[in-house]
């Protein structure tokens, strides 16, 4: 039966609710981490803590430092306190956002409304796709007031209360935008990446901020359709050094997540090459796809259907995928941003 790659369809798989993963494990590298062969399909179960058995020393993790703003905000309509919910997406102007609110019909331009004594905003315009434009008054930075009454944005389908908000963002995250977590990075811990260090694994950072495009499911069974998000990305000149030397020795350039993939990817797309460089990538990766840069990719387990498990099969074969989520549900893996890891060389 011959494989029809552009359809939907072809990368649905079965997934019990229960194994969707509600809050994070403690330690971090203490999630578990199937490792899958991309040239046999063997698959074999450890945990996060075991990565340094997969690597060599000349190896170059390859992560991205964004880190996730805490840009959910709940508030109240100035005229008459009826209660709205606003998730920033992209600044476009001066403490002017596009956001996405709920409900909608409550935020048509003109009207105000405030975050408890410290921010308020106005709504300028619709936005595509069902946003709006608005311009935020506070005193200062408003990062610095969304780090003080912001809630981190977490997925749909996470419904309990995340405790502590670092355990959304990675240990090394510094570069503030992203509107979501590059969820492959939450399983490391300082120790382990000061182990993988010690064994001779280097390491180098991108900057992707992960927009919630990256949620946006797919609605076109054909997914040559499918409008990808646009994300903006910037590689430093010290990774685009560290991955040539890492290719010249013989090393492997290891991805740390699709966001970490997709950027260096897209910059070998649009520039022959990885060089020191900025942009913004809206690259849709599914079989059958060349891949240009990585060697091996560290990921967690997608939603069925969704670009990210397209870029998986892409990447490690759409058989060899498909099986490894059927083990992993078999296995009681834990799925998506909180859940578990695997590992793919």
């Amino acid at each position: 039966m011959t494989i029809e790659y552009t359809r939907r369809s072809t990368y649905f798989y079965d997934l019990p609710e229960e194994l969707i993963a509600q809050t994070p494990v403690e330690p971090r590298s203490a999630s578990r981490l199937l490792s899958l062969d991309r040239r046999s399909g063997a698959v074999s179960h450890h945990h996060f803590y075991d990565l340094g058995a997969f690597l060599r020393p000349g190896d170059l993790l390859v992560m991205n430092d964004s880190r996730v703003l805490p840009a959910r905000l709940y508030g109240v309509r100035e005229d008459t306190g009826s209660p709205i919910e606003f998730l920033l997406l992209k600044p476009v102007g001066e403490k002017v956002w596009e956001i996405i609110c709920k409900p909608g019909k409550k935020a048509k331009p003109g009207k105000r409304f405030r975050f408890g004594e410290k921010l308020a905003a106005e709504v300028l315009d619709t936005a595509e796709d069902g946003g709006r434009i608005v311009r935020f008054e506070c005193e200062g930075s408003l990062y610095a007031v969304l780090d003080e009454i912001g809630q981190m944005p977490l997925p749909p389908y996470i419904t309990a209360k995340l405790e502590n908000k670092e355990r959304y963002q990675t240990v090394y995250a510094r570069e503030l935008g992203s509107s979501a977590a590059p969820t492959a990075g939450l399983h490391f811990t300082p120790e382990l990446l000061a182990s993988l260090k010690e064994q001779g694994v280097d390491e180098a950072f991108v900057t992707l901020h992960v927009g919630l495009g990256t949620f946006r499911p797919v609605k076109e069974d054909d997914i040559t359709k499918h409008h990808m998000h646009i994300e903006h990305y910037t590689v430093p000149a010290e990774t685009a050094e560290k991955i040539r030397r890492t290719k010249e020795n013989g090393g492997r350039v290891i991805a740390v997540g699709t966001t970490s993939c997709r950027t260096l990817e897209g910059a070998a797309a649009q520039y022959g090459e990885i060089a020191a460089c900025e942009g913004d990538t809206g690259i849709f990766i599914y079989p059958p796809y060349d891949f240009k840069v990585i060697d091996g990719l560290i990921t967690n387990f997608h939603l069925p259907e969704s670009t990210l498990i397209m870029l998986v099969s892409a990447f490690a074969g759409y058989e060899h995928t498909m099986n490894a989520y059927k083990i992993a549900v078999a296995e009681r893996y834990r799925f998506f941003s909180f859940g578990d890891a695997m590992v793919i060389l």
